[in-house]
């Protein structure tokens, strides 16, 4: 991430947590104050029209929640009970459960 990136990232994170309207001219005006020169007003604009209207607290406390992620099993799981087979979904959950296992491959994610 470029300077100008961070510096703006943290100036819009300064007016959220202040609870004040995220504007280009209040992220330049933070920015400045920071004595950070090389900020183009580009980036203080593309972020202040991505961030209007949005509460910056609740994207952040929802990073890890993906939306569109967890529809898929749902209307997978509910095509099979219109089928009739509900034995599937238990038996391809056991065997997404084997694949994620790093044991069987000899290694670990900090080995």
């Amino acid at each position: 991430m470029s300077t100008s990136e961070l510096a703006t990232s943290y100036a819009a994170l300064i007016l959220a947590d202040d609870g004040v309207d995220i504007t280009a001219d209040k992220l330049q005006s933070l920015i400045k104050a920071a004595k950070i020169e090389e900020v183009e007003p580009i980036w203080t604009t593309l972020f202040a029209k991505a961030l209007e209207g949005k509460d910056v607290k609740d994207l952040l406390l929802n990073v890890g929640s993906g939306g569109g992620a967890a529809a898929a099993p749902g209307a997978g799981a509910g095509g099979a009970a219109a089928a009739g087979g509900d034995a599937a979904p238990a038996e391809e959950e056991k065997e997404e459960e084997k694949e994620e296992s790093d044991d069987d491959m000899g290694f670990g994610l900090f080995d």
